[in-house]
């Protein structure tokens, strides 16, 4: 009897851990090679799993919504469609950490991290049962829980994160410390529903967005600039190419390309924009990876990363956002293509909006909104004089975190982003 183990895959290179969220066999199933088995989340990204063999399922060793290590056996296939069928995963695989026993000493985490009536979780933010566990242990309320900043991508909270957090907590001198367990939770606004409201529950990326716009704005100090920027030579040149660019590369040439290219540029010029801050410490980061916010059909967004994109030609940004905008609408990104972004922009223009203020993309220090382009009368100055023409312009806004990124350093940066783009070569050829 050949039984083949089938293990949680590496989804990407700096992806360790997944979770289930669908079994869509069960045991005693037949399966196909290439059958969709189970769908698994890595923060924002969804992804199914197929099999790599035909068989018959014999064991599911995880349940769902559990967190599981890359390369852990998640299922047995037998090949020869044989076998004896387990129906539940059995307690011993089951990886995921056991609730720590509520004592005395644990019952008052237990009673905020659990409702009296369901007992079920409070809160919407996502844990995972590593996580929980360690809060549990350590007393940690939920309230307290949903406070720790998370290094996650989506703002989830890791275990360094917890570990991190709680080695504070025991800095703190006992006759300062608040009791977490009887932190208040926030207050949530009292709405009365009338006739004919639809209440409609956040799907799971629409609740993770929710919870990293909140961290966001409760870890950084928002302050944003604007500026508005002339880009005639960039209109006229994407004009006079786009037809010629199409026919070469199948794909649209968008204004984009050339905000990204400008914003690595200023980026390498201004190093504390391309920044994160742990603590006390600001890491000035070497890789310049740009992400930009994808709506997606679903009416979510995503933020796909274009790795050090300082090192791209214009061309090349465009083939790369072109193709992670479309694995973005038909869900086929990977996990690293939302990984390690470093810089973020916010194309409000898509939408015909003139601007926007953007919350910051943690742990970034800073997000770039682009307006829409419109046409303007302006006054240009002559060899003979002062006249008024249409020109191209558009409103570019900066949104940065207050404790490292003074005003001086964001206007310096948004300034130079309006040069380069001002300075576009109308002759460029691509």
């Amino acid at each position: 009897m050949a039984d083949f183990n089938l293990v949680m895959p590496k989804l990407g290179e700096s992806v360790q851990e997944a979770t289930i969220t669908r079994w869509i066999v069960k045991p005693g199933d037949m399966v196909e090679e290439d059958q969709a088995l189970l769908e698994i989340a890595t923060d924002k990204v969804d992804s199914e799993i197929p099999s790599p063999v035909s068989g018959k399922v014999l064991r599911l060793l995880f349940a769902e919504n559990a967190l599981v290590p890359v390369g852990e056996v998640i299922a047995v296939i037998n090949t020869e469609g044989e076998g004896k069928v387990e129906e539940k995963p059995e307690p011993d695989q089951e990886k995921a950490p056991a609730a720590a026993p509520v004592t005395e000493e644990t019952r008052p985490a237990a009673d905020v991290l659990k409702t009296e009536i369901t007992g079920e979780k409070k809160s919407n933010r996502f844990y995972s049962p590593l996580v929980m566990s360690i809060a549990g242990k350590e007393n940690v309320g939920e309230a307290e829980l949903d406070s720790i900043p998370g290094t996650g991508a989506g703002g989830r909270v890791r275990k360094q994160d917890i570990l991190k957090h709680l080695e504070t907590r025991k800095s703190i001198p006992p006759a300062t410390q608040a009791d977490p367990a009887r932190k208040p939770a926030p207050a949530k606004v009292g709405i009365t529903l009338q006739p004919g409201d639809q209440v409609v529950e956040m799907d799971r990326m629409r609740r993770l967005i929710a919870a990293h716009m909140v961290m966001s704005k409760q870890t950084s100090p928002h302050v944003t600039n604007f500026i508005e920027a002339d880009v005639t030579g960039l209109v006229l040149w994407r004009d006079k190419i786009k037809d010629e660019f199409y026919g070469r590369e199948k794909i649209k040439l968008t204004f984009m390309p050339a905000f990204v290219e400008a914003s690595a540029k200023a980026l390498r010029e201004f190093p504390g924009v391309n920044a994160s801050v742990d603590g006390d410490n600001i890491i000035l980061r070497k890789n310049i990876n740009i992400g930009f916010a994808v709506a997606l059909p679903t009416g979510n967004l995503i933020v796909p990363v274009i790795r050090n994109a300082d090192q791209k030609s214009l061309v090349g940004l465009a083939v790369e956002l072109n193709r992670l905008a479309e694995a973005s609408r038909k869900n086929n990104l990977s996990p690293d293509d939302i990984q390690e972004g470093t810089f973020t922009i916010s194309n409000f223009g898509t939408f015909r909006n003139i601007t926007g203020t953007p919350i910051i993309n943690q742990p970034q220090v800073a997000i770039l909104a682009t307006g829409n382009i419109e046409k303007k009368p302006a006054v240009i100055e002559t060899p003979t004089g002062d006249v008024i023409a249409i020109r191209h312009k558009m409103i570019l806004s900066l949104s940065y975190d207050h404790r490292v990124v003074d005003g001086a350093l964001g206007g310096m940066f948004l300034r130079r982003m309006a040069d380069l783009l001002e300075g576009f070569d109308m002759n460029m050829k691509i």
